[in-house]
């Protein structure tokens, strides 16, 4: 009976000091949770910002808008055939920011020579409208190329906003360039 006793007493311990000990899964867990809020955090930013995009391009009759936090493409009905535009790797640089923007054709014709008038600014906090009093803009032009191309890359020189304060980007005017 004495045995059994203890054996039942060390069993008991057993089971009480297995309980008590450090679990090494639940920093494990815990750093993982965090790492998903962070994540849903980012596609609920990124999810808004699309939303915001499409009825921004929606209710827009000229030209397309690209907002960087969408991180996602924009089509353009243009005079030089439909075009898909994405506008990313948005930095800072001295007076502003700095972007690529993406002009591909969707319908697999060759893009030609074209100009495009660029907008950007900021967006109202309240209504995520654009604040178009403060808008700055410039004219791109489609570099000549020897070789027929579908897609035209810009390095965008973006003045006066910082990544963090830039809500848009609108292309717009896109005409082609007359041959000679």
């Amino acid at each position: 009976m004495t045995i059994r006793y203890r054996q039942v007493c060390l069993l008991t311990a057993m089971i009480l000091l297995a309980g008590c000990a450090q679990n090494r899964e639940v920093p494990k867990l815990t750093n993982q949770v965090v790492e998903l809020k962070q994540v849903l955090g980012e596609l609920t930013e990124q999810a808004t910002a699309l939303e915001r995009q499409n009825r921004l391009n929606q209710s827009s009759t000229s030209g397309v808008y690209l907002l960087p936090a969408a991180n996602n493409a924009a089509r353009l009905h243009s005079s030089v055939g439909e075009l898909s535009l994405s506008l990313n790797y948005v930095k800072s640089e001295a007076n502003g920011s700095q972007a690529i923007l993406y002009v591909r054709t969707l319908s697999g014709q060759y893009l030609p020579g074209f100009t495009a008038t660029l907008e950007w600014g900021q967006l109202d906090a309240a209504t995520g409208m654009p604040l178009t009093a403060q808008a700055q803009s410039q004219q791109i032009q489609s570099a000549s190329s020897l070789l027929p191309k579908t897609e035209q890359i810009f390095e965008l020189r973006l003045s006066g906003v910082t990544p963090s304060q830039l809500g848009y980007v609108r292309v717009h005017s896109v005409e082609p360039i007359a041959q000679r």
